[in-house]
């Protein structure tokens, strides 16, 4: 490698907007992120498109006189 033409490798912290803070490696000092493993709907479990999807199955099935299935 080059000397001197690289960015200075360092700790940096990450910030969650829900408040949760950890540590990776980066060139910036810091890092604020929107959603984290924390509070992403995917890693919790809590999926408000599961809901979503049952609902639109339902109403397709009532719009085309559909019976559910088993």
């Amino acid at each position: 490698m080059k000397k001197n033409i690289h960015p200075e490798y360092m700790d940096t912290t990450v910030t969650c907007a829900c408040g949760n803070t950890f540590q990776v490696r980066s060139n910036q000092k810091e890092i604020h992120v929107e959603v984290c493993n924390q509070c992403h709907p995917a890693y919790t479990g809590k999926n408000s498109q599961l809901g979503k999807r049952a609902g639109n199955i339902e109403k397709f099935n009532k719009k085309y006189n559909l019976k559910q299935e088993a």
